[in-house]
């Protein structure tokens, strides 16, 4: 697996998305306002991945701090929230920095390289729980599938994703390595093209058997290629199991209803937010209007129409089969089982 974010002590250095699948190229980030615009231009992208990102980013910004410790506090609040509004929908993000502003509070009283060693720290141990996880939800969400499973997805929730491994690809590449995958399907997911760009990419360097449709072509496979599971990930999943993902999962979600397909979110347990009841709460990012305009930095219709380009959906939970998450697979009454998870101290 690629790697996809990694510290060398002196920066934050972070895989450059938007240039897969041409070219592998590493952005040397030295503050936190490059780690933000990393994060809002999409060179960084998958909820779980822009946490730890965050993570880096804030633990970085104390490290080469040269102010006086009297305003440290403030000023890693400042740092906090820049990278807090990079994007809203993805809870994974402010999950993130809330574990970050514990350490800080539990240090504050200690010298300023020590807070900053301690950061540090915390951000690389969010790396590695990260990959932990991924495998976790994939050596759950692999047991529900069947051999030679035909299996559909859109956007990108792999290793390049998060930190490695991956949420829903994780689930397929799990299920690859037990000889059950016999052929994904994956959508394009315009505007910004990471299933074609990335999954693609992804699958294919881990010679796990691809085929590009365009996020159009989604029913007509369903029907004609005998689909055995859509899996999809997450970005922020409501207390009543309404899940907000890239745009066009709603779609695939009625889709694979209609076709009596099985319909899987695959996340861990940090893109659960409880303090939303539903996916009418969860925030909805709205993008330049220029990614749908153009491709490439080429116009494809004309420069100046009016475009509505809102970057995730919410799938209401009635027409999700189950969650997967490191804890398990988890069913409806999905209201019911996240709370009893959470009053048994799963989180």
């Amino acid at each position: 697996m690629i790697k996809t974010i990694y510290s060398d002590g002196q920066a934050v250095m972070l895989l450059d998305q938007s240039q897969l699948p041409e070219r592998i190229v590493y952005e040397k980030c030295t503050s936190p306002e490059e780690v933000a615009s990393a994060i809002k231009t999409l060179k960084v992208r998958g909820a779980p991945l822009i946490g730890v990102t965050a993570a880096f980013g804030i633990a970085l910004a104390v490290k080469n701090y040269t102010g006086s410790t009297n305003n440290l506090k403030s000023y890693f609040l400042k740092v906090k929230e820049l990278l807090g509004s990079t994007r809203p929908t993805a809870v994974n993000l402010s999950w993130a920095l809330e574990r970050m502003e514990k350490i800080y509070n539990d240090n504050a009283s200690l010298d300023i390289k020590t807070i900053a060693e301690r950061l540090m720290e915390k951000a690389q141990e969010m790396f590695e729980q990260d990959i932990r996880i991924n495998k976790a939800i994939g050596k759950h969400g692999e047991q529900l599938l069947g051999k030679n499973s035909r299996v559909m997805t859109i956007c990108n929730a792999g290793a390049l994703a998060t930190c490695g491994y991956g949420t829903a690809l994780g689930v397929i590449r799990a299920g690859a390595e037990k000889n059950k995958i016999s052929q994904v399907f994956a959508c394009e997911t315009r505007p910004v093209l990471q299933g074609s760009r990335l999954t693609v990419w992804e699958l294919m360097r881990d010679s796990i058997p691809v085929i590009l449709i365009t996020d159009s072509m989604a029913g007509y496979v369903m029907e004609k290629r005998n689909i055995d599971a859509v899996i999809v990930g997450a970005d922020r999943i409501a207390a009543n199991g309404d899940t907000a993902n890239k745009i066009g999962t709603y779609t695939l979600a009625v889709l694979a209803q209609y076709h009596k397909i099985p319909f899987y979110t695959a996340a861990p347990f940090s893109t659960i937010d409880l303090s939303i009841a539903a996916g009418t709460d969860i925030p909805i990012e709205e993008r330049e209007q220029d990614e749908v305009r153009k491709v490439q930095n080429v116009y494809l219709t004309v420069p100046d129409v009016e475009v509505f380009n809102p970057a995730f959906d919410v799938t209401p939970n009635e027409l999700i089969t189950a969650i997967i998450t490191e804890k398990g697979v988890i069913k409806p009454s999905f209201k019911e089982n996240l709370e009893s998870l959470n009053r048994e101290g799963s989180w």
